[in-house]
């Protein structure tokens, strides 16, 4: 079995002195997991950022054995913000996500186009906000749809428009520009609230129910803004 492709690579694990075992989240075939021969070589372990966008070719002798990638770099997007440790930690926090999230070898053509918006998204001033659409969006196109605009009701409290979403135990305050979307956020505070709103949703209705951890990656995004 041979094909070329394009993806993202999403993991890189040392194989054995000399290789990487990866899996890259590729246009036409999804997730998919191989080797990557001389991969801790000076010629092209500069490439294998988590994050960066790469050309692969991949050879496999049938489909119940682990294949092999032979690499080449398009977009080398993790070194633009080698030096922004929050955005980098966001790349490695989202293509977790996807590691997490998305089944192997199931093309999507939906899920690789928003990991092309995601580094968009990363050049803009607004970033974060739009970060936390995003993993929304990631969720929606996953089939979890939060659907936050048909949950919240509305309330005035000391002059001001607050949502909120009521179970029978708790009240939970929605931030306001995960409704009103076109405003502008200054407080990072707000921000953060909006992604652990997020956060706790993906715990309870997708982690938990598939036996499956918080990811620590995730963990030490949020963190990287203390």
């Amino acid at each position: 079995m041979n094909w070329i492709d394009e993806g993202f690579l999403i993991k890189k694990n040392r194989y054995n002195e000399n290789s990487l075992i990866v899996e890259i989240y590729t246009k036409d075939h999804g997730k998919v997991v191989g080797i990557i021969f001389g991969g801790t070589s000076k010629k092209i372990k500069n490439y294998l950022q988590i994050g960066n966008k790469l050309h692969v070719n991949y050879n496999a002798k049938n489909e119940n054995k682990i294949g092999y990638f032979k690499i080449e770099i398009l977009q080398a997007y993790s070194p633009l913000y080698f030096d922004h440790k929050q955005k980098l930690s966001c790349i490695t926090s989202a293509v977790n996500l996807i590691k997490i999230l998305t089944a192997e070898s199931q093309a999507n053509l939906k899920i690789y186009k928003i990991i092309e918006n995601f580094f968009m998204i990363l050049k803009d001033n607004d970033w974060l906000k739009k970060y936390v659409f995003w993993e929304l969006e990631l969720l929606k196109l996953l089939g979890y749809d939060l659907d936050l605009e048909n949950l919240v009701k509305k309330d005035i409290v000391k002059n001001e428009t607050v949502y909120f979403a009521s179970s029978l135990t708790k009240k939970k305050y929605v931030p306001n520009f995960l409704i009103e979307k076109d405003i502008e956020v200054n407080d990072i505070k707000i921000l953060l609230n909006g992604l652990k709103l997020v956060g706790d949703y993906l715990d309870k209705t997708i982690l938990k129910p598939n036996n499956l951890n918080y990811p620590i990656s995730r963990l030490l995004f949020l963190n990287s803004f203390k």
